[in-house]
Parts: C-alpha cells; sequence; structure tokens
C-alpha cells in the first residue's frame, strides 16, 4: 500500500551544560575557574531522497529524536555536540503542525533540505562568569532545552498534468497508453486503486509529467470515501485532463459527471477548480452510427467555458495525440514556476520559550511571579555579580515575564517577589 500521510513525533537534541570547576594543581591550591562548555544539541533536518516515493517508514517509527550535546568538562574542555537526524523524504512531501495545520516546510522545488528544530546552544562554563569581584564563581549556564513537534506529513505528487473524472472512466487506460513507448513510470500504490505518475513524450514536443488521480466521487471534497487522500494530490497540478463515459456504459451522463467533479474540486479548494482544463470524451469506440453524438453536447455546454473537447477511446488510441499535443502547447503558457506552500509555521519562533508555565499575581503590595523555570534559573545564577544579573534581565524579558508585570499594571518602585528574591523594578 502507498503510503501518502504520515504522523510522526520529532525533537532536537538538548544543549549540554556548562562544567563548573576549578583549577587544582600542585603549587596551585586556589586556581581560577576553569568549567568547559556543554556541547550543541543535534538539529532535527528532512532532505529529499530521489529514491524515494512513498512515507511508507514512517508508518512503523513515529519518534524521532537527534542526539544529546554532552556537558563541559574540567581543565576547559568543551562538551562534545549531539549528532544530527537526517530524515529521508521522497520530494513532494509537505511537513505540517500537527495542532495548526500549518505548514512547516514544503520539500519540493530548490528546497532539497531543512533544518526543522535547531538544537539547544550548549551552556557556559564557570570560566565565563569570573570578574573582579567575582573571582570564584560557583554556577554554570544549562544548556538549552530541546524543541519537539508533532508533525504530519503529506506526500503530493507532482506533475504537470493531472487525469481527473469519476471512477472507471478509462484514465488508467488512457495513462498506460500514452506511457507505453517510454515506460518512465513510478508506481503510486497509495490504495488498492493502484494510481500511477508518468511521463508522457511527444515528438517534436515537449513531453510532460501526467498523474492518474482516481477515485473522485460526490462528498470527495467532505472526506467521503478517500477524498481527501486523492485530492490533495491534484494541488500541484498546472493543467487537468477531465476524463468522461462519453457512451454512458454505466448509464452515467458525462456532462453531469463534469459538472459534479468540478463542484467536488471548488468545495476542496476554489483555485484548483479553477485552473485550465480538456475535456476527454473517451470511448468514443463504443457510440455506432446512429446513435446521438455526445461529443456535440459537450462541446456546447463546455467549450464555451474554455474547456475544449477531444473525442478519444483509449482502447484505439484515436484521438490521443492531437489531445496531447493539445495539451504540451497550452502547458507553453501556463505558468511553470512550481505550485510551493509557503511556510507558515516558524518552530524557533513559535517553541523558544513554550516550555515556561508561568503565574504574575498581586499580592496586597507585591507582585509575586512562580513558575518551575524561574525556580531552576534562579538556583544557578549568580545574582550577586553584574554579569548574572544582566543574564537574569535578558531572561526576564526575552521569556516575556517583563511584559506580563506591566499588563498586571507595575508601576516603576514597586517590589516583585520571585521565591526568595525581592527586588524593586525599574525600565
Amino acid at each position: 500500500m502507498f503510503a501518502d500521510k504520515a504522523k510522526i513525533f520529532i525533537r532536537s537534541g538538548k544543549g549540554g551544560d556548562g562544567h563548573c570547576s576549578f583549577r587544582r594543581e600542585l603549587y596551585v591550591p586556589n586556581g581560577g575557574p576553569d568549567g568547559g562548555d556543554g556541547g550543541k544539541g543535534g538539529d532535527l533536518i528532512l532532505e529529499i531522497d530521489e529514491g524515494l516515493n512513498t512515507l511508507t517508514d514512517f508508518r512503523h517509527k513515529r519518534k524521532y529524536a537527534a542526539g544529546d550535546g554532552e556537558e563541559g568538562g574540567k581543565r576547559r574542555c568543551h562538551g562534545k555536540d549531539g549528532k544530527d537526524l537526517v530524515l529521508k523524504v521522497p520530494e513532494g512531501t509537505v511537513v505540517k503542525e500537527e495542532k495548526t495545520g500549518k505548514v512547516v516546510a514544503d520539500m519540493s522545488g530548490s528546497n532539497r533540505r531543512q533544518i526543522i528544530l535547531k538544537g539547544g546552544r550548549g551552556g557556559l562554563g564557570n570560566q565565563h562568569f569570573a570578574t573582579a569581584t567575582m573571582q570564584v564563581p560557583k554556577y554554570a549556564q544549562p544548556g538549552q532545552p530541546f524543541r519537539e513537534l508533532e508533525v504530519s506529513l503529506e506526500l503530493k505528487v507532482i506533475a504537470d498534468v493531472g487525469l481527473i473524472g469519476f471512477p472507471n472512466v478509462g484514465k488508467s487506460t488512457l495513462l498506460s497508453r500514452v506511457t507505453n513507448a517510454e515506460p518512465k513510470i513510478a508506481n503510486y500504490h497509495f490504495t488498492t486503486l493502484n494510481p500511477n505518475l508518468g511521463v508522457v513524450d511527444l515528438k517534436g514536443s515537449k513531453g510532460f509529467v501526467m498523474a492518474d488521480v482516481p477515485g473522485l466521487i460526490e462528498g470527495a471534497s467532505e472526506g467521503v470515501g478517500l477524498g481527501h487522500e486523492f485530492l490533495r494530490h491534484i494541488e500541484r497540478t498546472r493543467m487537468m485532463i477531465h476524463v468522461v463515459d462519453a457512451a454512458g456504459t454505466e448509464g452515467r451522463d458525462p456532462v453531469d459527471d463534469i459538472y459534479k467533479i468540478n463542484a467536488e474540486l471548488a468545495a476542496y479548494k476554489p483555485e484548483i477548480a479553477a485552473r485550465p482544463q480538456v475535456i476527454a470524451a473517451n470511448k468514443m469506440d463504443l457510440i455506432f452510427k446512429g446513435d446521438e453524438n455526445p461529443v456535440d453536447r459537450l462541446r456546447a455546454e463546455f467549450e464555451p467555458q474554455g474547456m475544449k473537447v477531444f473525442p478519444i477511446s483509449g482502447v484505439s488510441g484515436k484521438g490521443i495525440l492531437e489531445l496531447l499535443y493539445y495539451v504540451s502547447e497550452q502547458l507553453q503558457h501556463i505558468e511553470t514556476k512550481p505550485i510551493i506552500f509557503e511556510q507558515e509555521y516558524f518552530p524557533e519562533d513559535e517553541l523558544i520559550y513554550e516550555d515556561l508555565p508561568y503565574t504574575v499575581e498581586k499580592e496586597n503590595e507585591l507582585y509575586v511571579v512562580e513558575g518551575p523555570k524561574i525556580e531552576k534559573m534562579l538556583g544557578y545564577t549568580n545574582l550577586d555579580s553584574e554579569k548574572g544579573f544582566a543574564f537574569f534581565q535578558r531572561f526576564l524579558k526575552d521569556a516575556g515575564i517583563l511584559e506580563a508585570l506591566e499588563n498586571a499594571g507595575i508601576q516603576e518602585g514597586d517590589t516583585v517577589k520571585m521565591y526568595g528574591l525581592q527586588f524593586d523594578y525599574y525600565k
């Protein structure tokens, strides 16, 4: 089964903690601080692999984590950086943040490799915090935390032309016939219907990539049947060949079929329904002399709307070349810029302080700020040193705590309490 969608958890590496130690050697009993810095956490990276055309691997394993950075050591030894984790995906994979559905990355076009989650920066060792007034700093900076996301991966087929239409109208037959001469075809088995992606080569004209997108039925835009699973594969196509059973062998009305399928496209995404279409009136070999010619009715109905009608036979091949050369010529006038889904979700901005729960409350004349990470920060920050206090101030600003205090109505000179620490607030 072709897997065109998967849901996974990804995590970057945590930065290694800085080390707190002092130089102790013979004849140097009171050496200065020599704690080394922690290593950087590994990045979580996505990269296109030309040999892949499914997301099957992500069905068997759901959690992926880059390596953590190592803690710094004595004698200014730097901790080892965490190992990056590179996940290989097929071209056309769109990565979305699971909760919001916003696009994190579109692995197609020129975007062959992208860092999705950056590893945490390593913490500074205590050697960096020595000053003239604080010559024996007994604290070091912890490494930045890892970042994690639950994301969905969706494979959206990249093709110039999409074959659309109700089941059993002859789309697969048409695709197999036009790719027979040069069978450059990759199977996309994402259902038992076995859809295909094929390359159409035309003598004296530019070839193009065609995708068979089967299974569209009424209600597809609402997820009926496998509607959404198929509709996403039309999103990148620049043009569509709408195949209909002109002979009505199953009792269907081809005019009504076209309107129903286009209504499903418009309901799913209006911009898709607005893309150029050409109608392939298939199974003309089953229309006999004396019968009413359905092509005349199709032309009268749809050519005034800009949809040219070509009578064809997928079985005999009649009319197919005229259709393909017309499609090739039309593609020359359609913008060739690949359809790329722009990034909407930026993990660096969204996750930087996502794991920092805190409360700001006014009790009597005090503004009380509490939270587990604040308590931890106070535990390793030396507020008696100028550098340590400046570091803590930056933390309060970057975490949004100063803004929260101002929103709570704090004024200059008011007192802020954080666990055992109290200080006056000044801008």
